[in-house]
């Protein structure tokens, strides 16, 4: 099957800090990192590009607490240099297809995906305009955690204009209820629902 050219797959931080065994480790997360390597090694074709999103901490302020609430702050991760910022080893095959990576959170909490910048050049290219150029008019959305980074990028691809899609199946939630409601919030936006998500 020819990709669709005006199709992306954006995979939402799966990395090791929150697959099991991270500081701020989602249940299922690295169940989640394998079905997305299966889902490219089957469906990557179907995808003009792949793009990936990862939270990337230097200092971003009140988001880290030592008492978290799990709601607005949480405990340390992703910080630069560490493996736990690292992808998840189980989507390895998915990142070989990656062709742009969107790093994200250095000094802010920085949920969505399009607040993410890849480097081309000497230059700092935000989400949304590199699918643009790239004449992407849709996005499939994958990863990690349903209730908080993956319906924020979600939300904001909606907004920027795109047909927004999220694979359900291949995302995990930190909690039944926050995930419940963060699948209202899509509907509502209109963004297609496919599945159903892993939640503990």
């Amino acid at each position: 099957m020819s990709a669709n050219l005006t199709r992306a797959l954006i995979v939402v931080d799966v990395q090791n800090d929150f697959c099991e065994g991270g500081s701020l480790a989602v249940a299922g997360g690295a169940e989640v990192a394998r079905r997305i390597s299966e889902h490219v090694l089957s469906s990557g074709d179907e995808y003009a590009v792949i793009v990936a999103t990862a939270d990337w901490h230097d200092d971003p302020g009140a988001h880290f607490a030592k008492d978290p609430d799990y709601v607005n702050t949480w405990p340390a991760h992703c910080r630069i240099g560490t493996d736990g910022a690292l992808f998840h080893p189980a989507a390895e095959a998915a990142f070989e297809q990656v062709e742009a990576v969107f790093r994200k959170g250095r000094h802010t909490a920085a949920y969505s995906g399009f607040e993410g910048f890849t480097t081309e050049g000497d230059s700092q290219v935000a989400l949304a305009d590199w699918l643009r150029d790239r004449a992407i008019e849709q996005v499939d959305i994958v990863g990690i955690a349903t209730d908080h980074c993956v319906r924020a990028t979600a939300l904001d691809a909606a907004e920027e204009g795109f047909e927004t899609t999220v694979l359900l199946n291949l995302t995990a939630g930190v909690a039944r209820q926050t995930t419940d409601a963060a699948l209202a919030a899509m509907r509502e936006a209109e963004i297609e629902l496919v599945g159903a998500p892993l939640v503990a």
